[in-house]
């Protein structure tokens, strides 16, 4: 398999911000199943095609939805995250996922040197768009948005919505706490950790430009639902909103 120089560039959606008052920016770094042109699924994965390990159900729409309610700009990866995790540091062992329940994944077997980079063309073409929409905004918030599996090899999960942080704790508690009165089951870092590194690419963009960042997770289950991505919207339009004018007005985060 293989991939040509600039293909990763035309699998980076870019959503431009319409309103130079949104609160926000938006990253979505699992959107999308798709490889690049000239790359195809082995047969011996065709298992993995449609779910959680190649994408994240429900997310994309969650993304534009929310992009559109706010006038917010967006950058989503098109490639698949087996392909290459566009969340992971170029130093990730999960950057190119060799196993998935327990079995080796095919069109991963074998990927260093040459065919390492050929992938990295992808990752850094997202980099690059995420570099240039946070350059462009004023928006004081960075959101990135995930979707997870309801079952994880084998293990069920019963949290709905979970938000991730490193550094921004205050800002999460505050937005979990909005999730619990919408009436969501909602967890800090959960079902992963922004404290270990899981909200990578939202973090260090953010960092280098000043702004706060959280990730959300949603169930996938509910994220797949329209009636539920609605309601996630209302209470995060809202959560942008009100912490971008306490931003604003020198509010410290409660």
């Amino acid at each position: 398999m293989s991939a040509t120089e600039g293909e990763g560039t035309e699998l980076v959606q870019v959503i431009l911000e319409r309103d130079p008052r949104a609160p926000l920016v938006l990253t979505c770094e699992h959107a999308s199943e798709a490889l690049p042109a000239g790359v195809s699924w082995p047969d011996e994965d065709s298992w993995l095609r449609g779910t959680h390990w190649a994408f994240d159900l429900g997310a994309a729409h969650l993304t534009r939805e929310l992009a559109r309610e706010l006038g917010a700009g967006a950058v989503l990866a098109g490639f698949s995250r087996l392909f290459c995790d566009a969340n992971r540091p170029l130093d990730s062992d999960t950057l190119v996922r060799k196993v998935a329940e327990g079995r080796t994944i095919a069109m991963n077997a074998n990927v260093d040197g040459a065919a390492l980079d050929r992938r990295l063309v992808a990752w850094h073409a997202y980099h690059r768009e995420l570099d240039a929409l946070f350059a462009a905004s004023a928006a004081p918030l960075a959101l990135s948005l995930h979707s997870f599996t309801p079952l994880y090899e084998g293990t069920p999960r019963t949290v709905e919505v979970g938000v991730l942080f490193d550094r921004e704790e205050a800002l999460a508690v505050e937005l979990c706490a909005r999730f619990k009165s919408a009436g969501f089951d909602t967890r800090l870092n959960e079902p992963y950790s922004g404290k270990e590194g899981l909200i990578y690419s939202v973090s260090s963009h953010a960092s280098v430009s000043g702004r706060r960042a959280l990730e959300l997770e949603l169930r996938q289950d509910l994220a797949v639902e329209p009636g539920v991505r609605a309601k996630v919207v209302r209470v995060l339009a809202e959560f942008a909103r009100t912490a971008a004018a306490d931003a604003a007005r020198g509010v410290p985060t409660a």
